[in-house]
């Protein structure tokens, strides 16, 4: 047995397989190579929909997807019939399954299984839905209206799409949303439930009604004039999130079912840890304890010490509450191996500073950095890291990514409602 197989089961889980659809870019790599460039995705909202409101509006950027068309990918007729986060899942679905190389119609479906997790959902579709209900009466709400909105559309077209009969399911636990689901489907593969899974997140939630929201609640960064300059997690001229769209979706295998059908494997999944601060509905734990008994959790997992942790890609946000408790959350875990006056070697970044907030998808979104830094040994950035939090003694890779060598990688999600989501991916050696 491997030292990093979790006491849940006896089998490791690979990843074979990686797709995105980011603003930064259209497709896994691309999204990768925008992260390692230090690019932000980050401009003016554009639409039809947000133009009624244009002199109400006191944030009009957001991270769009921009110059993508789904019908590239999804037949015209199914994409129709799908709202935009579902469309996002399952183009990036395709291309996950496309970079395995895996034939899914020669696997056993019913041991392949789909866990997707989004925190909004189809919220498009309930826009425009309560638009028509009120201009043009309840006889001109489109019939599709309830299999597009519901929360588990993309697991269920991914499942459809692709004929998988094994486990299928959905997290809606806000920002932890594709923390949890990735966490869930290493389990199931873990237990020996399925050979592979599709798992990830998708998120679609740069709408008037959710920018109205997240703005009224002075969540939101107001930097209008400066878009790509408006994420800058643990900066302390932080002002807020910068809200995006996005997907990012992974083929997991298990160890034995990736090598007999010689795939390529990227990196392994070798633990994760799943709490809740159990304090208020939208404040973070002020001293990070919900985010630190997850990062501990994800470490027993695991069965590692915390100076064999290298790189910790930060749920980082750019809110004032939300960094500084991370940030103490990190140092409390970390000690001397994070601090850099002690010689401490982790790394540390938030790559929301160049993609902003998928919300649910962002924990999947991010772990493709992580699953770089362990196999190519390049960490990302935080651009826009002028002037770091004080009292903080860690490095926070400012502005260029680093290389460094490193074995293993932690990625953590934190939600509304205390959700708190660690998830460690290692370099992987057969």
């Amino acid at each position: 047995m491997s030292q990093h197989t979790a006491t849940t089961g006896g089998r490791r889980v690979v990843i074979t397989g990686m797709g995105a659809l980011t603003n930064l870019g259209l497709d896994a790599a691309s999204t990768w190579q925008g992260m390692r460039d230090g690019r932000s995705g980050i401009s003016s909202i554009e639409g039809d929909d947000f133009k009624s409101y244009t002199d109400l509006w006191d944030v009009t950027i957001g991270g769009q997807i921009k110059g993508w068309d789904p019908t590239k990918v999804i037949e015209f007729r199914e994409a129709k019939r799908l709202d935009r986060f579902s469309q996002l899942g399952l183009g990036a679905a395709i291309e996950a399954v496309q970079h395995s190389g895996i034939d899914l119609a020669k696997e056993d479906a019913e041991r392949c299984g789909v866990v997707i997790g989004s925190g909004i959902g189809g919220i498009k579709t309930i826009e425009d839905g309560v638009n028509n209900l009120r201009d043009k009466g309840p006889a001109r709400i489109n019939p599709f209206t309830v299999p597009r909105l519901m929360g588990n559309a993309a697991t269920g077209n991914i499942s459809i799409k692709f004929g998988l009969k094994g486990p299928a399911s959905s997290h809606a636990t806000a920002c932890a949303s594709s923390g949890h689901a990735i966490a869930d489907a290493m389990h199931i593969l873990q237990r020996g439930t399925c050979d592979v899974v599709l798992a990830g997140g998708a998120e679609a939630a740069c709408t008037p009604l959710c920018i109205g929201a997240f703005m009224v609640m002075k969540a939101l960064s107001a930097r209008n004039s400066e878009p790509t300059r408006a994420s800058r997690p643990f900066d302390t001229g932080r002002d807020g999130f910068v809200l995006s769209e996005g997907a990012a979706i992974f083929v997991l295998e298990t160890e034995e079912h990736a090598k007999a059908r010689g795939a390529t494997i990227y990196a392994e999944l070798v633990g994760s840890g799943n709490t809740c601060d159990a304090s208020h509905i939208t404040a973070p734990d002020p001293e990070g304890d919900g985010a630190l008994r997850a990062m501990k959790m994800a470490l027993e997992e695991a069965r590692l010490n915390h100076d064999e942790i290298g790189y910790v890609n930060a749920h980082g946000t750019s809110t004032p509450l939300g960094d500084k408790a991370e940030l103490a959350a990190a140092m409390r875990l970390f000690g001397d191996h994070a601090r850099k006056s002690a010689g401490g070697k982790l790394l540390m970044s938030s790559t929301k500073s160049m993609h902003g907030h998928c919300l649910g998808a962002s924990g999947a979104v991010e772990l493709i950095a992580c699953i770089h830094a362990v196999r190519d040994g390049v960490i990302a950035p935080t651009i826009n890291l002028d002037n770091p939090e004080p009292g903080f003694d860690i490095d926070l890779v400012p502005h260029q990514a680093r290389e460094r060598r490193i074995r293993y990688a932690m990625n953590n999600t934190f939600g509304f409602g205390g959700h708190n989501v660690s998830l460690i991916v290692g370099e992987y050696r057969g």
